[in-house]
């Protein structure tokens, strides 16, 4: 198995220690042969310029051994192959460091380097980003759903995080890599296996959790069953790793995306100080109270409490009339229209307004009150044509601040928080507009009301202390007292989360495109339209 690309010749099946430093070459002369210089020499000449002398010059009597020499190979596209000895750390003795500065088709150029001591044996080898740090970090995301996708060419920085969702494994950044998918986990396997023999006398049962997990990859890797299709991810806030495209395959299958780098992750890069970090998050901060301080949600409230405190009756249509034209401005009136109470069947009246959520959409929120029974009921619709993809998005909620951004989750929406094992099913609560804390306290309402409450006699303790459990977990999350993540997944893309950033991307927040299934289009009703 080959770890580099097809259009790369193999320089060497060779490691590097040490990054090599070009020293430039400066011939001295004694006394006696001192002549009168008429030039002065290029005490800067690139590395291009050094290897091409040493080629003219042929094998002379006193060249630098620091010097930069052809090897006469070059690769698929005529880049040559470019040697120096340098330091084996080692042995301390002189190796040889072979360089290759060449591109990658729809990637950019990179160089490869080998270094081989032939004294101790030593071998190593590296890969890194010829350009410069990108601008933003980026994410790559692959479907390996047969044994040629284990195939896919992987350039992977020193920088860059790699991940394997199904098999839950994780890689921190390394050393710079030119491989492909098996080559990783092969490499993994590699590690794993360093001290198993050790293990299987000292520490029998870690041994054995190991070798299951190397079972475990190993399945993977020979597409056993129940095993693919494989999430490969690479992380790098660098923007220098990637993955290799294939033109015209499924959507699904391979995608990247670019999203700003957090202050931590540009200390990690050596971009800034640490003190800049601190300041920078201060300022993001502030920033983030600011805008979710004047959010859709905050504006609804404020204007609910000003018309509640005028009138001790739900509000009713406004009557605006736009300042242009005698025709009622829709976008800034209250509808009200007369409706029947679903709990008691009396004449009941529901209110409808328009709200535009800025970058997103038109919704439409419509609340329901019965004076007789005192039901009450909230709703939100989307409008607009039905999007051709679904829609996937994931926050992380790491401050208090975030629990005031809005959300939006339509009755087409599952919603997940695994740190709090909440799982929302498509319908549970109906559609949604409102914060995050907001929809928490709204979860927590509804689960006391319907489910679990203190008197519940017919629960168990054993029942009744998990239950007691998930709420004091539900009620730190909704205080901000702990971390965590939300997901969810709409067939219609009808939810949103506020970008807090917006227009730039939220770091904390990814948004994902997705096909439907025949299944979710067969439970919309989507397959029995005409086109």
């Amino acid at each position: 198995m080959s770890h580099s690309s097809d259009h790369i010749n193999t320089i060497d099946d060779t490691h590097i220690e040490k990054k090599p430093k070009l020293n430039s070459s400066i011939t001295t002369m004694s006394a006696e042969e001192e002549q009168p210089k008429t030039s002065t020499p290029d005490l800067f000449a690139t590395i291009g310029d050094q290897a091409q002398d040493v080629d003219d010059e042929g094998h002379g009597e006193s060249h630098d051994p620091n010097e930069v020499k052809q090897t006469g190979a070059y690769d698929a596209e005529g880049h040559p192959v470019q040697e120096i000895e340098s330091l084996c750390m080692n042995c301390h003795e002189n190796g040889t460091t072979r360089l290759l500065l060449t591109k990658i088709p729809y990637f950019r150029e990179i160089i490869i380097m080998s270094f081989e001591c032939p004294h101790c044996g030593l071998k190593n080898s590296e890969i890194q980003a010829a350009a410069q740090i990108a601008e933003k970090g980026a994410r790559y995301v692959l479907k390996i759903e047969n044994k040629e996708d284990f195939n896919r060419q992987v350039v992977k920085s020193e920088t860059a995080m790699v991940r394997f969702a199904e098999l839950d494994i994780e890689i921190p950044p390394q050393r710079g890599q030119l491989t492909n998918v098996e080559g990783i986990l092969e490499d993994m396997i590699e590690d794993l296996e360093s001290d198993q023999d050790s293990r299987k006398t000292m520490q029998p049962e870690i041994y054995q959790k190991i070798n299951d997990i190397i079972i475990r990859i190993r399945s993977f890797i020979e597409c056993q069953p129940n095993t693919i299709p494989l999430t490969f991810t690479i992380d790098d806030p660098a923007g220098n790793s990637w993955i290799e495209y294939k033109p015209g395959e499924p959507q699904h299958k391979w995608a990247t995306y670019e999203y700003t780098r957090t202050a931590e992750q540009n200390v990690f890069l050596g971009l800034i100080s640490a003190d800049d970090a601190f300041k920078l998050q201060q300022d993001e901060a502030e920033a983030k109270k600011q805008a979710t301080s004047h959010n859709v949600s905050s504006s609804l409230a404020n204007t609910q409490k000003d018309e509640l405190s005028s009138t001790d009756h739900n509000p009713i249509s406004t009557g605006f009339i736009s300042d242009l034209t005698d025709i009622e401005n829709f976008e800034n009136e209250v509808q009200t229209f007369s409706a029947t109470c679903s709990s008691c069947f009396k004449p009941c009246e529901t209110h409808m307004k328009t709200v535009n959520i800025p970058h997103f959409k038109d919704v439409i929120i419509m609340s329901t009150v019965c004076d007789f029974c005192g039901y009450k009921s909230n709703e939100v619709k989307t409008g607009g044509a039905i999007p051709p993809m679904g829609k996937k998005i994931s926050l992380k909620v790491t401050d208090p601040e975030d629990l005031a951004r809005d959300i939006l989750k339509s009755e087409t929406c599952g919603l997940n928080i695994p740190e709090l094992n909440l799982d929302l099913t498509p319908g549970t609560l109906g559609g949604r507009f409102t914060t995050i804390e907001g929809l928490l306290a709204q979860v927590a309402e509804e689960l006391h009301s319907r489910v679990f409450t203190q008197s519940s006699d017919s629960m168990d303790s054993e029942t009744k202390g998990r239950w007691t459990t998930f709420f004091a977990k539900l009620h730190d999350a909704k205080d901000g007292k702990i971390p965590f993540t939300i997901y969810m997944i709409d067939p219609l893309g009808s939810s949103y989360i506020q970008n807090v950033y917006a227009p730039d991307n939220d770091p904390n927040m990814t948004v994902e495109e997705f096909e439907r299934s025949y299944e979710q289009n067969e439970e919309l009703g989507l397959n029995d339209m005409d086109a």
